[in-house]
């Protein structure tokens, strides 16, 4: 009897730890091909209500920005910079004192590539950002992502 009470709690602390964490974002990867060598990374982020994940140029001084880092990869070449399609929104984040640039709900980040040659390879990197809502910030957090070429 004892046995089974112990193991109970321990299941039910395993659970209310899981249920305690916070996951606001949700992140999908696509690749679009363009044409024969260029390609396009769709890396979309949606938003539970209430939270805001801030743009690639937020201000010094602020929250987190969010940055796409791409792995070397000698096949591949980035073209320019990740393009940020959403509803950017401007304003005073109290939290931080500073003016920050921020997107609620969805953004795509959109970067284009061009591989050297058709070669089977994969684009990968990490995703990092940061999330508040209008009382609490999460710490910054990252997330891979791998997409073959094919």
């Amino acid at each position: 009897m004892r046995k089974t009470a112990v193991l109970l709690v321990l299941l039910l602390s395993g659970f209310f730890a899981d249920a305690q964490i916070q996951n606001p974002v949700k992140w999908s990867y696509t690749l679009k091909k363009v044409n024969a060598t260029t390609y396009e990374v769709h890396i979309t982020a949606t938003i539970e209500k209430g939270w805001h994940l801030y743009s690639q140029t937020t201000p010094e001084g602020g929250p987190i920005p969010t940055t796409i880092n791409f792995s070397k990869n000698p096949l591949v070449t980035l073209v320019g910079t990740a393009k940020e399609e959403g509803k950017l929104e401007q304003r005073h984040e109290k939290l931080f004192g500073v003016d920050v640039k921020q997107f609620s709900n969805t953004v795509k980040f959109v970067q284009a590539i061009k591989v050297k040659a058709k070669v089977k390879t994969a684009v990968t990197g990490i995703v990092e950002f940061m999330v508040c809502n209008d009382s609490q910030c999460l710490p910054p957090t990252s997330n891979k992502f791998s997409l073959p070429i094919q």
